[in-house]
């Protein structure tokens, strides 16, 4: 019989599309199990004191089911060992959309500031970049051209100056302590024009100077490459095995989850293999600066 207690309503999933996309695939993991227990939607939510509609919403990821309703369904599958699994997943989800705005409603400083413990405490850094040079090894020209754009294109206050100040000030970790960077780029992003062909032209100089130094790996995937196994995927920071910090238009994106963390590595792994160093990545950007004059 269902239960009489009043269900607690769940708010909807964040708006993003890949935050969507984590739902649906927590839901489709909930189908899964309740299939290869062998019961029906009825029948598991008739056991669980559920109306029937709210299995077919967790399952198709429309409602967030509560760390109770997923103790319960692995209760009721006959796989309570998978109760923590399918917690940790959802509170990944919870916690994984940021949206810009909010971080960004007093500036862009606060924004730069707010990663400063995860850079301080990773040891070691893997970056790859589809769209611009990453931060670590940006100039301050460059930075500034970027943040003034999205100063402009969010309407938000401008604190730029300092906020540049912040972003510079975090690259002290390329030289001090025992961190490491794994950056692997894709060669348009050499020729991606930032700021008017002067900045672009420090920027890539910078690039060179930044590669021979000791802590830092470079890797340029030429446009020449064959891409038939692995295209271009969004840009990502993967900061050692503990968490992925994804930038999208409207949100910043942050991965906890082990089994997600794992595609990240295993993909930087492929991209990088894919990626060409050393001289030979030298000589790209060297023909990047060289198209500036």
């Amino acid at each position: 019989m269902p239960s009489s207690r009043p269900s607690q309503r769940q708010p909807p999933p964040p708006s993003s599309s890949s935050v969507k996309e984590a739902a649906k695939a927590l839901g489709q993991r909930l189908r899964e199990i309740r299939k290869n227990a062998g019961l029906t939607a009825r029948a598991l939510a008739r056991q669980a004191g559920w109306h029937e509609s709210k299995c077919s919403r967790f399952e198709s990821g429309t409602r967030r089911p509560s760390e109770a309703d997923l103790r319960a369904w692995a209760l009721h599958c006959g796989v309570p060992e998978l109760a923590e699994e399918l917690v940790t997943t959802a509170r990944g989800i919870e916690g994984m959309y940021v949206e810009w705005r909010r971080m960004e409603q007093t500036g862009l400083t606060r924004a730069q500031q707010s990663v400063l413990p995860l850079w301080e405490r990773t040891r070691r850094f893997r970056i790859y970049s589809s769209w611009l040079i990453p931060g670590p090894v940006q100039t301050a020209p460059y930075i500034e051209a970027l943040l003034k754009s999205i100063r402009d294109r969010r309407s938000l206050v401008d604190d730029v100056e300092q906020a540049v100040r912040v972003r510079v000030d975090k690259q002290r970790i390329l030289h001090e302590g025992d961190h490491r960077f794994a950056i692997v780029l894709e060669e348009s992003v050499l020729r991606q024009r930032i700021g008017g062909p002067e900045v672009m032209a420090d920027q890539l100089r910078h690039l060179l100077v930044a590669a021979s130094l000791p802590s830092v790996s470079l890797g340029v995937i030429p446009m020449t490459a064959d891409r038939s196994n692995l295209w271009p995927v969004e840009g990502f920071f993967l900061f050692d095995e503990a968490e992925v910090n994804v930038e999208l238009v409207s949100a910043h994106l942050s991965v906890k989850h082990t089994h997600e963390i794992n595609m990240y590595v295993q993909t930087f792994s492929d991209l990088s293999d894919l990626a060409i160093h050393g001289p030979a990545a030298r000589e790209l950007i060297g023909a990047a600066l060289n198209s500036l004059r």
